[in-house]
């Protein structure tokens, strides 16, 4: 893996790591209470959309099973505001894709280093 890719990953995980502590103890109607919770996730989640935007064509294509093109689409939607930010979806992915997203980082970094 190149470096760079690395760095990505580490970054991504980082920001992963941030919306799990924003978000410890939540429960959808709590998180949709809180503007500074859900602005401060909308923005991880963009930056994470931004991050995986720039992996090498080479780590995409070794790593296939993780769905980058979701998370460009998801930061495309945010930044974009299209239809406004739908909390929901927002949600969805912070209590149930986050966990898998981490979770294939994590064994990616470990095979990699």
């Amino acid at each position: 893996m190149r470096s760079k890719d690395n760095i990505i990953l580490k970054k991504v995980n980082n920001y992963i790591n941030e919306l799990k502590d924003f978000t410890n103890g939540y429960d959808y109607e709590t998180f949709c209470k809180d503007r500074k919770t859900i602005n401060a996730c909308v923005f991880d989640l963009s930056q994470i959309g931004e991050l995986v935007s720039k992996f090498s064509q080479e780590f995409l294509d070794e790593y296939k099973n993780v769905d980058w093109r979701g998370l460009k689409a998801l930061r495309n939607r945010i930044v974009h505001d299209y239809d406004g930010i739908n909390l929901t979806m927002v949600w969805e992915v912070i209590d149930k894709e986050i966990a898998i997203l981490q979770y294939d980082i994590q064994n990616i970094l470990h095979k990699e280093n």
